[in-house]
């Protein structure tokens, strides 16, 4: 790392100048954050100490949802092929957490050695035992999505009597781990499978302290006509509100993700266009993987600092000698009040306490005798890793964008590859592409209409005025920001008036958007009238 003084002459000090942001993050975690951590226990209550790999490994998602909505399909959709260990069925198939990441060959890797691997960001999985190791595995392939990305497949949740059943390992301390390392989460519900059982409820409410990240996605909507999938998405809105306990309304997806043919195809536009917002969702990623790190880290300081604080207060209020485990009793059930207190003392937001109830389960089987005091100079270092060098980070962010942009370092393969240049892509050949590849002005194909309509206008000298065509133009009832961008796109010569081929044009125009179309900027050269060409 170069270092080079700055300050004024009385006083020097040594600013750290890091080559990219993730260099940056290990350094000022391992050197201010982590004795923080360390000194009041904090792997202990909430996210075990970050490694090398933490920080380097590439963009991950996680899918999460109960089972048979098409988790496990999700992923082949993406990756147009299957993976190692691939298992699909009605029934609860996926019995396993499945890290899917690229590598030369096919294969896998067990859990128990995935988490021994220096190379991978696994390793603390081994404090959730055998039982889970069994359960948990690397599926490795070459594939082009996943050079950008890695794809984590989690076991179906359960419903109904199965729920009742004992997995052998903490699934809901698995996937607070995975969530807060995951770039997206993606829950996925089967549109004939909306209930939320008490399993898939506990899942997402660890979830929710990561709700930045969370995506949620209606699959095999093509099950159902347009009257059911309005009273589908109804419910599960309403389902969601109870459970993500948000005043915002979640964004949907809806969309079949598989290969099998639409049983209901009249919505297929709408599935199409959902599926491209949710495909530029996650080829983003690479490019805010960094950013995003960044943002880990520092919720990440300030939920360190809390815990600090906690833990200290209950230090201090410990005797020295006698009546040690009936203090420890009273503390717990007075923590409220100790969170209130903090609050005021430290000017800390309600919104930056751990859950108060998972806290004190887990203040039970702690030896308070064991805690430290408070320790200042921990705090101060921290606060000047949020107030400096995470603000010179920042500032490196939109650059190591711009330079992962011009790369077009983005998500590129697999089911990607057909929004790029493909026939069959979202919107190619219907709105404002068809005719793209036709010999013919696909204006001409309405030209008899628009002429009539054209010549009701008292054309002179072959032109109407611009105000002449406001009048027919706003019968459209289209706003008049759109009427605007039209008139721009259609008088292609710029003279203020409007021919009879350019009357034609913007009457293609205006029945596009009257379709549902969007109304491109520029006008492609395929609709530039011939006689303008």
């Amino acid at each position: 790392m170069l270092k080079f003084l700055g300050g004024d002459d009385k006083k020097k000090k040594d600013i750290e100048v890091f080559d990219t942001v993730v260099e940056g993050l290990k350094k000022v975690y391992k050197t201010k954050l982590l004795p923080l951590e360390e000194t009041y226990n904090f792997h202990d209550f909430h996210s075990p100490k970050l490694d090398d790999p933490d920080f380097d490994a590439k963009p991950m998602v996680l899918l999460v949802g109960q089972y048979s909505t098409g988790k496990t399909t999700f992923i082949q959709y993406l990756l147009e092929e299957d993976f190692p260990g691939l298992r699909i069925g009605p029934e609860p198939t996926t019995d396993s957490f499945i890290a899917v990441m690229a590598a030369e060959t096919p294969g896998s890797i067990p859990g128990n050695a995935l988490v021994v691997d220096p190379k991978k960001q696994f390793r603390a999985l081994s404090k959730f035992g055998n039982a889970f190791l069994n359960r948990f595995q690397c599926a490795h392939m070459p594939n082009s999505v996943l050079n950008s990305l890695s794809l984590i497949d989690t076991p179906g949740i359960l419903s109904g009597e199965k729920q009742r059943l004992d997995r052998g390992y903490d699934f809901t301390g698995i996937l607070e781990w995975f969530a807060d390392r995951v770039d997206r989460i993606i829950l996925l519900f089967d549109a004939h499978k909306l209930d939320i059982s008490d399993e898939f409820r506990r899942a997402i409410e660890v979830l929710r302290r990561n709700d930045d990240k969370i995506r949620i996605v209606l699959n095999k909507a093509d099950m159902v006509d347009t009257q059911q999938l309005m009273r589908v998405y109804g419910a599960l809105m309403w389902s969601l509100g109870k459970v993500l306990q948000t005043p915002e309304v979640a964004r949907v997806y809806i969309g079949s993700f598989w290969n099998k043919p639409l049983h209901f195809d009249e919505n297929r536009r709408l599935f199409e266009a959902e599926e491209r917002d949710l495909f530029h969702d996650l080829q983003s990623l690479p490019r805010n993987a960094a950013l995003r790190k960044l943002n880990d880290l520092i919720k990440r300081a300030r939920l360190a600092k809390v815990h600090a604080y906690i833990i200290s207060s209950l230090k201090k209020e410990m005797p020295s000698v006698f009546g040690k485990d009936s203090k420890k009793k009273e503390l717990i059930a007075k923590l409220d009040q100790i969170y209130a207190q903090i609050q005021r003392e430290h000017q800390i937001s309600p919104g930056d306490f751990p859950d108060i109830n998972r806290m004190k389960e887990q203040l039970a089987h702690q030896d308070f005798t064991k805690f430290r005091s408070l320790e200042k100079k921990l705090l101060d270092r921290v606060d000047k890793m949020l107030t400096e060098d995470i603000t010179q980070l920042m500032t490196m962010v939109p650059q190591e964008e711009k330079i992962a942009f011009d790369k077009s370092n983005a998500v590129k393969g697999g089911a990607f590859e057909d929004h790029i240049d493909n026939p069959f892509g979202a919107g190619r050949g219907e709105g404002i592409d068809a005719g793209r590849d036709a010999h013919e002005w696909i204006v001409n194909q309405d030209r008899d209409k628009y002429d009539a309509v054209f010549e009701t206008l008292n054309p002179v000298d072959g032109k109407i005025t611009g105000s002449t065509a406001k009048q027919e133009m706003v019968k459209s009832k289209l706003p008049t920001s759109i009427l605007g961008k039209i008139w721009k796109l259609s008088d292609v010569d710029k003279d203020g008036m409007l021919d009879m081929d350019e009357w034609a044009l913007a009457s293609h125009l205006m029945k596009i958007k009257l379709e549902g179309h969007e109304i491109p900027n520029t006008l492609p050269d395929h609709l530039v009238p011939p006689s303008k060409r």
